[in-house]
């Protein structure tokens, strides 16, 4: 490890940059102007002479498969050029200590690691202990630690906050204890456990997944021990157009009921057909037994399980298309995933306030402004929409939609290779 002086000699001197080059591109120097704070900030709390390592985690935007995971079915997926930095140096007593930027500081004991705590679901340092725990039950070593991090993978944004916050500590955890010895899908799956036992939230592994590997990926989760993944060169940029995603102002932070119910509901017509989850039945048993399922699990619940099966067939297509350079046929089953989100999967506002549609507006905006294919972006339910537009056209698409929902609310981003990494390593 090197000292903070040291690093922020490299970062200055440009001896970083072939590294740093990859992640960041064309916006290589506001984000070592980054870094540098960052190491200015961890020196200010925890001490100008420690040793340290410099981490980054991107976010990630899902490109298909809305809501599959859960139900082992297939997705793609990438990560983006807006990350989560940390600064981290190892500490004797055990005790992990986290310092976010905007938020207070949290600690986590090793007795805080021991047993999930129902009292901490939904908090970050539920999160902390989940990993730690992981990581000590699949044999892997685990120690204190001092942390500074910063994030541009805003909560609520849909571009997965939380898990690139699990795969950040993991990837500390991974690095400074156990020599960065501990593969990708690895730390996802940790990622995922944490969330879904310490944090209390049944996602699925596509988010950890994207974070944690990076690039256009395909996940095929018919067996989510051992998910199939893989890359997609497909290059977005070359191709024409940007990946804007728009920010409507909503917050994730008190919809966990409304994702829960996504996957229970899937579940529960995959229960009803003797089934675990919907990836071992198919449309045809739905449609055979409809009655009985409408009656046992509700109407909302099938149509659901139709969006499931509708929605994995059409990852298969939109990843042919991807690997054959048929934009036009990827951006048809953009839109067609896009309809069939807000009209059977219904994630696209909550019912616990209709009078709050962020999204439901933004997509309706979409179809007056130049732009080749839109749908609801990540979880749903509130936050962000995405679409995708010719380069030539973008400012116009930012400014309309900048001036619904406020100016920086649409944001054009790009498809980053990097994954979860340790600038030392």
């Amino acid at each position: 490890m090197k000292t903070i002086f040291q690093w922020k000699d490299i970062i200055t001197s440009g001896a970083a940059d072939g590294q740093l080059s990859v992640m960041y591109g064309a916006a290589l120097s506001c984000k070592k102007d980054r870094i540098i704070a960052l190491l200015d900030a961890f020196a200010k709390v925890y001490g100008e002479d420690r040793e340290v390592l410099i981490f980054s985690v991107p976010g990630r935007s899902e490109l298909a498969g809305n809501h599959t995971d859960h139900n082992h079915g297939c997705v793609i997926a990438g990560s983006i050029d807006l990350d989560m930095i940390a600064v981290a140096s190892p500490r004797e007593d055990g005790v992990m200590h986290v310092q976010s930027e905007g938020f207070d500081e949290l600690f986590v004991t090793p007795d805080m690691t021991r047993i999930p705590d129902p009292a901490r679901f939904g908090t970050s340092d539920a999160l902390v202990a989940g990993m730690a725990n992981g990581f000590t039950e699949s044999g892997y070593a685990v120690g204190g630690f001092d942390a500074m991090a910063t994030s541009e993978v805003l909560r609520g944004s849909g571009l997965s906050s939380s898990a690139a916050y699990e795969v950040m500590i993991g990837t500390i955890l991974n690095h400074l204890y156990n020599s960065g010895s501990i593969d990708a899908i690895t730390i996802a799956k940790l990622s995922q456990r944490a969330e879904n036992i310490f944090f209390g939230k049944p996602c699925g592994l596509m988010d950890q997944c994207a974070c944690a590997v990076g690039g256009i990926i395909a996940i095929d989760f018919a067996d989510p021990t051992a998910p199939i993944v893989e890359a997609v060169p497909f290059d977005l940029t070359a191709a024409g157009y940007a990946l804007c995603i728009v920010d409507t102002g909503g917050n994730h932070a008190d919809l966990t009921p409304d994702y829960a119910a996504v996957p229970a509901e899937m579940k529960a017509v995959a229960a009803a057909l003797g089934k675990k989850v919907l990836r071992e039945t198919d449309k045809t048993a739905v449609l055979a037994n409809i009655a009985q399922l409408r009656s046992a699990c509700g109407d909302r619940a099938v149509l659901r399980a139709l969006h499931f099966f509708a929605e994995n067939a059409r990852v298969a297509d939109m990843l042919a298309a991807l690997k054959d350079d048929r934009t036009d046929a990827y951006f048809e089953g953009v839109l067609a995933s896009g309809r069939s989100s807000f009209c059977y999967l219904q994630n696209v506002y909550t019912t616990a306030n209709v009078a709050e549609q962020g999204l439901s507006l933004a997509l309706c905006l979409c179809e007056s402004l130049p732009v080749a294919a839109y749908r609801v972006h990540g979880g749903g339910f509130a936050g962000t929409i995405q679409a995708y537009v010719a380069q030539d056209q973008v400012e116009q698409f930012r400014l309309a939609q900048d001036a619904v929902f406020g100016e920086g609310a649409c944001r054009v981003l790009h498809i980053r290779t990097v994954g979860a990494c340790c600038l030392d390593a």
